[in-house]
Formats: structure tokens, sequence, C-alpha cells
């Protein structure tokens, strides 16, 4: 099993269209997104996901509109260029309009970090026939971080994993993949439990995600500055992978493409 995930391991490349995403490496605009998408493409990336919005602990809503206005000149590029002929394209985005215009732009994920709670997200998924990344999150981006608690965190999001692909497949999705939700409304000990349980998942028979790429987690094993948490993701994603995951959504996709090659070949020596 371990030989065939690392085999099989997508990488997942990010791109944000906003001021404010927590890694300002990964923040970029119009032909300069373009041009990223491209450099990822070359370094190892499979799948590229894009967002308008920060969903960083404290980060605060913005409408629709003005999520559109931020992602709308790199879809119109992307599909003037064809790049969606090159690379399987991902939004990042739990909001209705946005979705919609970037599947009929040529993505074909839509990453809802809000696992599927707003129907109308459901609907236009299944419309385009996308995979959809159900995420687990615990509140909200403004509050999540505040006090999370679980009686059983692993138990828990397994629960809501089997809730929501009821959900999803009800509506006629057909691909799903999940995301545990690293950071998203868990202290260290639930984000270390997640990673330790991953396998705990593969009986819902669904691929897994794993994106825990210079989170703060990190920072709190070992100090450390958002510039420094290369090797801390690293070490969480390769094992992550050995654990049953399958896809690795990462900022640094030929750090991430070399790991998982090396960590290929040892285990099929």
């Amino acid at each position: 099993m371990q030989q065939d995930n690392l085999t099989t391991t997508k990488i997942m490349g990010i791109i944000n269209a906003n001021n404010d995403s927590f890694y300002e490496g990964s923040r970029f605009k119009g032909l300069d997104a373009i041009e990223k998408i491209n450099s990822l493409i070359q370094d190892g990336a499979q799948i590229i996901d894009i967002g308008g919005v920060s969903t960083k602990p404290g980060s605060l809503p913005i409408s629709q509109d003005e999520e559109l206005q931020r992602i709308k000149p790199i879809c119109d590029l992307i599909f003037k260029e064809k790049i969606y002929e090159k690379v399987t394209l991902s939004i990042d985005s739990y909001t209705p309009k946005v979705i919609e215009y970037a599947l009929k732009s040529g993505f074909t994920i839509v990453n809802d970090i809000t696992g599927l709670q707003n129907d109308e997200v459901v609907k236009i998924t299944a419309k385009y026939n996308a995979t959809v990344i159900i995420m687990h999150m615990q509140g909200e981006p403004q509050n999540m971080q505040v006090n999370p608690t679980y009686k059983d965190v692993v138990s828990e999001v397994h629960q809501f994993f089997t809730k929501q692909i009821q959900k999803a497949t009800q509506f006629g999705i057909k691909n799903i993949i999940l995301d545990v939700g690293i950071g998203f409304g868990k202290s260290l000990e639930h984000n270390l439990s997640l990673l330790k349980n991953m396998d705990s998942f593969l009986d819902l028979d669904c691929e897994i995600l794993i994106a825990a790429s210079r989170k703060s987690m990190i920072d709190k094993i070992t100090p450390s500055s958002i510039n420094e948490r290369l090797s801390g993701t690293l070490a969480i994603h390769l094992d992550s992978v050995r654990r049953g995951a399958s896809l690795v959504r990462c900022h640094d996709v030929k750090e991430h493409h070399q790991a998982l090659k090396v960590q290929e070949a040892i285990d099929n020596i």
C-alpha cells in the first residue's frame, strides 16, 4: 500500500490572488499568476489550486463580488491560453458565484473549506461534474482557533466526512477528496492526532489530501517563521503519504516533487 500511495501521489501547487494570504510567496495576479502556474507545472505540479480569499486564522470574509474581481483576471487568462489543457485546476472558494465562474473557465475541482455546507455549492459542483474537496473546519476562519474543543477529534472528523459524502452523493457528485483541515479549528494536539491517524479515513473510499504547508503547527513544535518551515512541512507531508494521503497541497512544489521521488525510490528498491 505504501508503494502504491507514493507512486500515485499528486502535487497541488498554490496560487493566491489576494494580498493577505499568510505566505507571501504564494501571492500572484494576472500574467504573473500564469507565469507561476507554468513554473509550478515544470516543477512537478499536476494540480493548481487558485483562491482569492485568505482563510488564515482571524481572517474576515469578503463579498462574492470582491472575490470574483480578484479571481476573474486569472480565470480569463487561463481560459484564453487554454491552461486547463496542461494542468488540472482547482478553485479554492466556498462562494457559488466564484465557483461557477471558475468552472466555466476550465477548472474541474472545487476546494471547499466549509465542507459543502452551502447547498448551492453542491448543486453547482454536480452541475459541472466537478470533483469536490470536502475539508473539515470547526467554526469560521475569524474564530476557528479560539479554544477549539473535541471529545475525539479523529472520530468527529470521520463522522463529518461520512455525513458530507452522503450529501455530495445525493446531489450527484461523483468524485470526492477529503481534507482533515490541519489548522482549521484545531489545536496542535488535534492536528497531531489527525496526522497520526490519517489511515483512519481510508475506509471512506475517497482520496485524502494533506495540506499542512508552512502552517503554524510547525512553529508550535519548533519555533520558526513562515519562511523557515519547509523542512517541517516535508516531514508532515511525507508521513501523511505513508499513512494513506495521495494528494499533497503545498507552496514548495519542486522540493516536494524531489522528496516524494526519493521516498518512492527507497520503497521500490
